[in-house]
């Protein structure tokens, strides 16, 4: 089912509260991401630079693999809800990403892209339990995802 809605944002992201790492536990992945296990994107404030400095890591293939490393760059595009962020993964490219699911505790955030090709399920620790993974699941199928396309990404 294609949808042509906007994907909506959550109402307001609290950014130091949002900082910190968040464990990937399932995607639909982009091709750097094929195959990552232990998979983790940590967000660091750069008040400098007014933006947010993005560490993601992983491990290529299996838990004891290589580790892959992505620094990237995020400015917050919508400063009423802080919802919407332009990424850099390198220079010049820049990319929509949208908070689109967020725990009130902070325990767990789902990350779109308004092509809905990409998603990202994160939470602060490893796990997710099923039931909240269904609902995400069942959320982000009544937003247009394919939810068939999303893969588990191993956490150990």
């Amino acid at each position: 089912m294609k949808h042509t809605e906007p994907l909506k944002t959550v109402s307001y992201v609290d950014i130091p509260k949002f900082m910190g790492p968040w464990f990937v536990i399932a995607n639909i992945p982009t091709f750097v991401e094929k195959g990552a296990t232990n998979a983790v994107e940590a967000y660091t404030w750069n008040e400098k630079e007014k933006r947010i400095d993005v560490d993601f890591h992983y491990r290529k293939d299996h838990p004891g693999g290589e580790l892959k490393s992505y620094p990237q760059k995020a400015w917050i595009y919508d400063e009423k809800t802080n919802a919407e962020w332009r990424v850099q993964p390198w220079w010049p490219l820049k990319f929509a990403y949208l908070v689109i699911d967020l725990a009130p505790d902070y325990s767990y955030t789902v990350i779109g892209v308004p092509s809905r090709n990409y998603v990202w399920i994160m939470a602060r620790g490893k796990t997710l339990p099923p039931e909240t993974l269904d609902a995400i699941y069942k959320k982000l199928e009544a937003m247009g995802y394919d939810i068939n396309k999303i893969q588990k990404v191993p956490q150990s």
